[in-house]
């Protein structure tokens, strides 16, 4: 076994703990390279332990249509071409058949994001929950993050905060809404009845729609959304 060069006890400590924090971002990026439905016994196990059997074949629902799109969407993308067009509105059917349910009804707290195994498994979700399946979906399926925002509007008609998924074809172009209100995908400029507040992706935070605020690790809850998905590939 590798033994540590002979350093002061407190500089041994922190480059043990390097290491173990080197080892845990390389476990991260190898589990999340593995695929987004692509399951493991002891995740499915545990589903089924809180969420009942009924759970598991949800999320094998979710794995087949991912099987299904990819090969229609690889290389779709950049330029966009017709069929993913037919992916968007696919992705946007699957996930808008969940039931809605609030967070403190579902959850018991006022604000939770849910991944999407969570979302899945427990047969519920809201706003957010509905924009990052959506989100973390067509990502798998290959579409650029630069093409993809999570968007938190205010919804006029029914006054109230809401979360939306947008889609830009291009970098310049007005982005279609993916939306739990609508299954049409719709323009930006049709969805009269939605007001942009702030807007994120992987990368970046924008004010209303075009302006940068900063990174996305800003925001607590999508950081905390994408280190659960993490726990989940690595389980």
């Amino acid at each position: 076994m590798y033994k540590l060069p002979a350093l002061p006890a407190r500089k041994q400590a922190r480059f043990k703990v390097g290491l173990f924090v080197l080892a845990l971002s390389l476990c991260t990026a190898i589990s999340m390279a593995a695929g987004l439905t692509e399951f493991s016994a002891n995740l499915l196990s545990a589903i089924a332990k809180r969420w009942g059997q009924s759970a598991v074949p949800r999320l094998l629902a979710w794995k087949e249509f991912i099987q299904e799109e990819k090969p229609v969407a690889q290389g779709q993308w950049s330029p966009p071409k017709t069929p993913v067009v037919n992916t968007l509105k696919n992705t946007n059917r699957f996930f808008n058949k969940i039931p809605y349910q609030t967070d403190q009804a579902h959850w018991g707290v006022t604000d939770y994001w849910a991944t999407p195994v969570e979302m899945l498994a427990s047969n519920a979700g809201d706003c957010e929950d509905y924009a990052a399946a959506k989100y973390f979906s067509l990502r798998d399926l290959g579409a650029p993050a630069g093409q993809l925002r999570m968007v938190y509007v205010r919804a006029l008609k029914i006054n109230e905060a809401h979360m939306v998924l947008a889609w830009y074809p291009t970098p310049e172009a007005e982005p279609y809404i993916l939306d739990i209100l609508t299954g049409e995908i719709k323009p930006a400029s049709q969805r009269t009845d939605l007001e942009p507040v702030y807007s994120f992706n992987d990368d970046d935070i924008w004010a209303g729609d075009t302006q940068k605020k900063g990174g996305a690790s800003q925001i607590r809850f999508w950081k905390d959304l994408k280190e659960k998905m993490a726990r989940e590939q690595a389980m």
